[in-house]
């Protein structure tokens, strides 16, 4: 298990400004010392599902098929979290590790999506986060962009938390025979973890118009919501990577219909949001719907 105490590769929280880094920080280096000689590694169970991965808090395994004609691997990375754990979504909130899946360098993939089911809040004393308490299953798209390699190496980087989080990393390599056939439970599951995803836009639950403030503290929304009745739905707006904002302003529900102000908190300096394109997930009632907002 290789630990990085250096922020999100990529994710631009590196910036020490960025509360929900400080905060990740601050558990991760706590835990520095009884973590650094721990080593997990997964072997393979068969053709298409590695063996399970356990580690304080949990454990995860990998299950992936073989790349299709067109060079696209199904995948998926299976999380769970023992009973009073919880892991986390794409954007955690205001502390947490959100996963990371990362391909070997030079093994000639790479991953074009991942998805992730409906999260839910959980509060952490005065903290917010955003994730799950639940087992969760993420579907992952991978592309083959070179020569199909013999086996899928990849590694997988993610959170348990409770009182404190413990970072869980695990190195899987898979072998993905061409001629092997997924097992029905092995696509049972892939097929049931995308059923579990938001919905794409449609005339009943959907974004009708936005627009960010000129200062970029306020983010207006009128939406359609699939229900004629009920409360605030939950929002979550995802800017630059590493920033979520889903505080509630001036909320009205009429029928369907529903606006809002989303309260939008420190950005990157020097940030323009202008020309950007941001995501959206709106969760109303047992239903949720995601899509982007390309801002002007």
């Amino acid at each position: 298990m290789i630990i990085s105490f250096s922020g999100r590769a990529g994710s631009g929280q590196s910036d020490p400004l960025n509360p929900c880094f400080m905060i990740g920080i601050r558990k991760l280096i706590r835990l520095a010392a009884p973590l650094a000689a721990l080593l997990f590694s997964a072997s393979m169970g068969h053709a298409a599902t590695s063996e399970w991965v356990d580690n304080q808090g949990g454990r995860m395994r990998l299950i992936a098929l073989a790349p299709d004609a067109q060079g696209h691997i199904r995948a998926a990375l299976q999380i769970e979290p023992e009973p009073g754990w919880i892991t986390y979504w794409r954007e955690p909130g205001q502390g947490g590790i959100p996963p990371q899946i990362t391909p070997a360098p030079g093994s000639g993939v790479i991953v074009e999506k991942t998805g992730y089911p409906i999260p839910k809040p959980i509060s952490a004393g005065p903290i917010q986060e955003i994730g799950y308490d639940a087992p969760v299953t993420l579907p992952i798209d991978l592309r083959v962009t070179g020569k199909t390699p013999a086996k899928l190496e990849l590694t997988a980087f993610v959170g348990l938390c409770k009182d404190i989080c413990i970072p869980f990393q695990a190195e899987y390599s898979l072998p993905l025979p061409a001629n092997e056939q997924p097992t029905s439970h092995e696509l049972a599951l892939l097929d049931a973890a995308k059923a579990l995803l938001p919905e794409a836009p449609s005339s009943s639950f959907a974004v009708q118009n936005y627009k960010i403030s000129p200062d970029a503290k306020g983010l207006s929304l009128h939406l359609t919501l699939p229900e004629a009745a009920g409360k605030a739905p939950e929002i979550y707006v995802t800017g630059p990577s590493g920033y979520v904002f889903f505080q509630q302003a001036n909320a009205k529900r009429e029928g369907a219909a529903f606006s809002a102000d989303i309260e939008i908190g420190k950005l990157p300096k020097d940030y323009d949001p202008k020309g950007k394109s941001w995501g959206i997930l709106v969760i109303d009632g047992d239903r949720a719907m995601e899509t982007t907002l390309a801002l002007e």
